[in-house]
């Protein structure tokens, strides 16, 4: 199959990359081109942010982090790195590797977080303080740092590379249960609140788990390859199973749903009442009660 935009030039070229929900074939230089268009299409359309703005990506060592991280930066964007080491073993230990090296690779800024000494590692917080999924507990933990990292830090965008798999998979489950409190809050930009909140944006969300991967390896990236050790039987990724296989059946599935999701749905729930934000009284970040959840993880381990 020839690549369709060569042949627009009436060039004969091979196609590198198939994408049935386009119903397009593309070879490399025409797919590469089309990839970074469609990121700088979708941070215009959402407004997420310009070149004046002074962006924290935050980068786990993935092919979708570290992909938006290098794209963001070729596009000529201000964008510097945030890692968490979740203190997940060789996982962590290679997820940070992978991540340093690439921060050294392209010249910029990375921060660390490291749990193991801001509260412990994952592994030990599930095992002394929960008994549900370590995604759910994972998630609140680096929502928490991300958003106080880029603030002390001084940046006003926090970005993030959530795909359209990760985002249609949510989508999913929020609506399997009518969730309307979090289906309100599914949006590709959160708005900052003053001294609060700063702005969280998702640039790949009409990128697909398939196209993210493609471009990381003609990019040479090199990121962990493993799924996390303690992600196993995550709904999340039976739902992203599910959606796969529809897909597979019927190309242009997941970026309908979300795009009509956006669309004809979100635009319902845009004026909610929000809940009343307050402030830790601990740690002075936002939070729904009077103690936020991470000062009140650190308050339960240290009365183990």
């Amino acid at each position: 199959m020839n690549c369709k935009i060569c042949k627009t030039k009436n060039i004969k070229k091979e196609a590198l990359v198939n994408l049935p929900s386009y119903n397009l074939s593309l070879c490399k230089e025409h797919f590469i081109e089309w990839f970074e268009r469609r990121v700088q299409s979708t941070i215009k359309e959402f407004h997420m942010f310009t070149k004046e703005d002074k962006i924290l990506v935050a980068v786990s060592g993935g092919k979708d982090s570290l992909g938006l991280w290098f794209v963001l930066n070729k596009l000529g964007y201000r964008v510097d790195g945030l890692h968490i080491d979740l203190g997940i073993n060789e996982y962590s230990e290679k997820s940070r590797k992978y991540t340093e090296e690439f921060a050294e690779k392209i010249g910029r800024n990375l921060y660390i977080v490291d749990l193991r000494n801001e509260i412990a590692p994952i592994p030990v917080i599930k095992e002394k303080i929960f008994n549900k999924p370590a995604c759910s507990l994972c998630g609140t933990i680096k929502r928490y740092y991300m958003n106080k990292i880029a603030k002390e830090k001084g940046y006003n965008i926090l970005a993030t590379g959530h795909n359209l798999d990760d985002e249609t998979s949510v989508l999913f489950g929020n609506t399997l249960n009518w969730n309307m409190e979090y289906l309100s809050r599914q949006y590709p930009v959160l708005m900052e609140l003053e001294n609060t909140f700063i702005r969280k944006v998702k640039p790949y969300c009409r990128i697909t788990e398939k196209e993210s991967a493609i471009y990381v390896f003609l990019m040479k990236i090199k990121y962990i390859e493993e799924e996390c050790p303690l992600s196993k039987g995550a709904l999340s990724l039976k739902y992203k199973k599910i959606l796969g296989d529809i897909e597979e059946q019927f190309p242009g599935t997941k970026i309908r749903f979300f795009n009509n999701f956006l669309k004809k749905i979100y635009p319902l729930l845009i004026n909610k009442k929000e809940d009343k934000i307050k402030k830790c009284k601990i740690c002075n970040e936002p939070s729904a009660s009077e103690i936020c959840s991470v000062c009140n993880l650190k308050l339960k381990l240290q009365n183990l």
